[in-house]
């Protein structure tokens, strides 16, 4: 199984540079069509996100709809994808940041009782707990 940078994901979803696109796009369909899943770890995950919010503008709703569709895809493996659901799921109705809904998504799944946070936006978050 092969893992994939941040770099590598954003330029798969966003299309910017094209060059770059193609290679990725080429190296996940080679790895795919041997029968070999890519896989994105939390990390990534987690900068993506904000590489898509911060530097491209993206709402919340199409890193959603972006974040889903890499979900949906058969060919890829998550680190802990029930933690990432459950990440997306908080963070669509809530004010708090992704990073904090899988903080505490993935906390819970290491049989945390809660997360401890100095964010009043997070400390309203199920398991939370403001310090």
């Amino acid at each position: 199984m092969l893992g994939v940078d941040t770099n590598v994901l954003v330029r798969y979803l966003v299309r910017d540079d094209e060059t770059q696109f193609e290679k990725a796009r080429k190296l996940i369909r080679r790895e795919t069509a041997a029968g070999r899943p890519v896989f994105i770890g939390l990390l990534v995950l987690l900068e993506t996100e904000w590489v898509l919010r911060s530097r491209y503008g993206l709402s919340k709703a199409e890193i959603l709809g972006a974040f889903g569709s890499l979900l949906d895809a058969d060919d890829l493996r998550f680190e802990s994808e029930p933690a990432i659901e459950e990440a997306l799921y908080l963070w669509k109705d809530s004010p708090a940041d992704f990073a904090d809904c899988l903080i505490g998504a993935q906390n819970r799944r290491m049989d945390c009782t809660a997360t401890a946070t100095f964010d009043t936006k997070a400390a309203k978050l199920p398991g939370f707990v403001a310090v």
